[in-house]
């Protein structure tokens, strides 16, 4: 089974956006892929992180997507951040970019997220 981690909160500093994660999540040994998926269901944004021969789903939900919008338009790099330390999300922007580009008018990714993302983005 495929951990999930949840983003509890994001900041942003200057030139940069960083998610903190949950408690129980550990970045040691992890690193960035540059990928992002969707989660329709959740209506959130999922960024893949490699951890042990595995990938882990780095849950980006809508709560946290103004603070990736202004970040965004900022062209501010993203990281994500537990107790121990930080890692830079690589590709984390384009791969955004595409995305919110993609679900614009697009009923694949279902009515509930193209709305939020459509309501957040655009």
């Amino acid at each position: 089974m495929k951990q999930k981690w949840k983003i509890k909160e994001s900041v942003i500093r200057e030139n940069e956006l960083v998610f903190q994660l949950q408690e129980d999540a550990n970045l040691e040994n992890a690193k960035a892929s540059g990928q992002m998926l969707v989660d329709s269901d959740s209506l959130a944004f999922i960024y893949l992180l490699e951890k042990e021969n595995e990938y882990v789903y780095l849950e980006i939900p809508e709560m946290v997507w103004k603070d990736c919008k202004v970040a965004l338009a900022a062209n501010d790099t993203f990281f994500i951040k537990d107790l121990n330390g930080e890692l830079l999300l690589e590709n984390f922007k384009e791969e955004m970019e595409y995305l919110i580009e993609n679900i614009r008018g697009n009923g694949n990714y279902g009515e509930d997220m193209e709305k939020a993302v459509s309501s957040v983005f655009l």
